[in-house]
């Protein structure tokens, strides 16, 4: 089959590889109708996040099922399905208790977590490709509506949506609540709109790139332009001097300024001095336990050294970690079915697999109007 394969840092190509086949009674193969180009990919096609040669990317994924093994009795041959990023078992005591993203079997290493053609999350190619093995298919696999209506919506339902739902969900966000979203991409986009689905009254979005900002004001929220306006004094006027009841962090451990100099610890340190004594912060950007690449010697070692200490006197409560997706994706699909949600209006591009690597260089470049980028194998 064709795949997108990392070869090192920048470096990615085109190439026919082995094509995946049923390893177990549990396993489906699917064939990809849509894989998505997320933002944590470019942790590893910048070298920011380790990554062996020679793995297939992607980790936002949906399809056809194509083949499926013997003990396979829910899912069957044919049926459109999304497939969440988390790898779970579904048996373990972590995927028991509905943390399928700490699942405790799927990742060989030991580390809670699995996923698909990412740094750490276990040797599963990923689904930038033709074709994509699943294990667990029964357990994984989310089905959708025969046929492609809503296919540019129903991709988001493999990581985005549900991270940004995920990042509402943690920052307790209910209606009539005012939130505050630090990063306008793809997740940061999602977590606005999730905002709103949970009836939020106020969505301030803060970012530099006038494109994502412009996205964000589409539906119905404050764009916020960090490169020009002082993000704590703008929330703080536009909450009537109290701050916002939730903050949202959806950038993570790359956060720089408007020129480029990263500071790990700026978002981190403007949520807690925009949201209010009592408020609520979910953090649903990334942030790792090493950064050889980091702005200091701190973040190096995973260590992000933030103004906990207002944060504490302000009684803000702070909640982060990976998004358990099948916790919220079955919801989250019938939301699109029935009108209530349409993500794909953030989608910039749709290009074959041949044009996947100028469309990571274009994307990590943050070239003008590419916000998501989706793969059409």
């Amino acid at each position: 089959m064709k795949a997108v394969v990392f070869k090192a840092p920048f470096e990615l190509a085109i190439e026919e590889v082995a094509d995946p086949r049923i390893e177990g009674p549990l396993d489906a193969v699917i064939g990809i109708t849509t894989a998505n180009i997320c933002g944590s990919d470019l942790h590893p096609y910048e070298g920011r996040a380790e990554l062996d040669a020679g793995m297939v990317l992607g980790h936002e994924n949906m399809g056809i099922v194509e083949e499926v093994g013997s003990a396979v009795n829910r899912i069957k041959v044919g049926d459109r399905v999304s497939v969440p990023f988390n790898l779970a078992c579904g048996t373990c005591r972590n995927c028991n208790n509905g943390y399928t993203s700490a699942c405790l079997r799927a990742n060989p290493s030991g580390q809670p977590g699995a996923g698909y053609g990412y740094p750490k999350m276990g040797p599963y190619w990923g689904g930038q490709a033709e074709l994509l093995r699943v294990p667990w298919a029964d357990f994984n696999l989310l089905e959708l509506p025969q046929g492609t209506e809503h296919e540019n919506d129903f991709t988001m339902l493999s990581d985005i949506l549900p991270t940004g739902y995920h990042g509402a969900e943690m920052a307790l966000v209910t209606p009539g609540k005012s939130v505050a979203v630090f990063g306008a991409g793809p997740v940061g986009l999602m977590a606005a709109h999730s905002a709103f689905l949970k009836g939020a009254a106020q969505v301030f979005v803060v970012d530099k790139e006038p494109d994502r900002l412009a996205l964000a004001t589409e539906i119905g929220a404050t764009a916020i332009n960090f490169a020009d306006t002082d993000p704590t004094e703008a929330i703080l006027e536009g909450t009537d001097g109290f701050g916002a009841d939730c903050g949202i962090e959806a950038v993570g451990y790359q956060a720089h300024d408007h020129t480029g100099q990263e500071h790990p610890e700026m978002v981190l340190d403007n949520l807690v001095k925009v949201v209010r004594a009592t408020g609520h912060i979910g953090v649903v950007g990334v942030y790792v336990p090493e950064d050889p690449g980091a702005a200091n010697d701190l973040a190096k070692e995973g260590r992000v050294a933030f103004n906990y200490g207002e944060a504490f006197t302000k009684g803000i409560s702070i909640a982060g970690g990976q998004c358990p997706v099948k916790k919220y994706n079955r919801e989250l699909r019938d939301l699109i079915i029935r009108g209530k949600s349409a993500p794909s209006w953030i989608v910039s591009h749709q290009v074959g697999l041949d044009e996947a690597v100028e469309a990571y260089d274009k994307f990590d470049k943050r070239i003008d109007g590419y916000t998501k980028v989706l793969l059409k194998p």
